[in-house]
């Protein structure tokens, strides 16, 4: 989640959601599709990745915005959910989306986008800046997770699916 800087206002939000999405699809329409499966280093590919994204919007907007149960989201036992261990769900979300074809992995994405735009058009900005838990003592607002799960998250995955991208 970022730190260093807050909209103030929806459209503010938006911009930084829009600029950072158009630019993670100016990269994806850079590859084709052998190159989609092919895993980096890390063992992901660039599908992997965009899966990873879909997933992590999905929660967002089930955990955060919706405040539906944890273990509900994410479809894992209440031990996982308790645990909340993101380098733990990472892996279940990968398992999960791993074998899935890349046609199929982008439809979704692109779903999952429309439904959350959506969704967020239909909040006040007042609501994303209230507090997501009530014992928080930081009271971080809930525009914290939208801004983790969306622009900044697209821009880390972003910077890492361009080092897929064949120099010309």
């Amino acid at each position: 989640m970022t730190e260093e800087w807050e909209p103030k206002s929806k459209e503010e939000l938006f911009s930084a959601i829009e600029r950072e999405w158009k630019a993670l699809m100016a990269v994806i329409s850079k590859l084709d599709d052998k190159q989609m499966v092919i895993p980096d280093a890390g063992g992901w590919s660039p599908k992997d990745n965009l899966a990873h994204l879909s997933e992590w919007m999905k929660s967002m907007m089930g955990i955060h915005l919706d405040r539906r149960p944890v273990q509900e989201v994410w479809d894992t036992s209440a031990e996982v959910a308790k645990r909340f261990d993101i380098d733990e769900v990472n892996a279940i979300f990968f398992e999960r989306n791993q074998n899935r074809f890349t046609d199929e992995v982008m439809d979704e994405l692109k779903q999952v986008y429309e439904r959350l735009i959506t969704k967020l058009n239909s909040i006040p900005f007042e609501d994303l800046l209230k507090p997501r838990f009530y014992d928080d003592p930081q009271k971080r607002p809930v525009l914290n997770w939208v801004i983790g799960d969306t622009s900044d998250h697209f821009a880390e995955h972003r910077a890492t699916l361009e080092k897929s991208v064949p120099s010309k």
